[in-house]
């Protein structure tokens, strides 16, 4: 059974280069393995990710991210069964939050910013999504 897990969380410091890196460095080699595909964006102050698989994984890596001392906040926004996956060609796609258009950003969030603690899990779902399809996604961190 494949699902989809949503999250959000605050860094518990300052995300340098290096550091996004090794965490993108370190999905892109263990993922393939556990069948985990997935999407990260990422700022200064946020991190939003997805990841879909199959549900041991998928619940065995979010609770490893809960316990992860890089994080703060974690906040669940949505898990969901699914019949196919939609960032399956990425082990861990990468979207720089800093560099989203802000037109996209209005168009499913109050402000232009991406909070996904203050909207629905929907909301960020379909941002994703148009990342998606509008190809922003990076397979490397730049």
């Amino acid at each position: 059974m494949l699902v989809r897990c949503l999250y959000a969380s605050r860094p518990a410091a300052a995300l340098q280069g290096a550091g996004l890196d090794l965490i993108l460095a370190q999905s892109r080699k263990n993922n393939p393995a556990l069948g985990i595909t997935g999407l990260l964006c990422v700022s200064d102050d946020l991190f939003v990710q997805v990841i879909e698989g199959g549900r041991d994984e998928v619940c065995e890596l979010f609770n490893a991210i809960v316990r992860d001392d890089r994080h703060q906040n974690v906040r669940l926004l949505t898990y969901e069964e699914i019949s196919e996956r939609r960032f399956g060609n990425w082990t861990m796609g990468h979207v720089s939050i800093a560099k989203l258009n802000p037109a996209l950003l209005l168009k499913y969030f109050k402000r232009v910013e991406l909070d996904p603690f203050d909207c629905s899990g929907a909301a960020t779902m379909a941002l994703l999504g148009e990342l998606v399809a509008t190809a922003s996604i990076l397979n490397r961190a730049e």
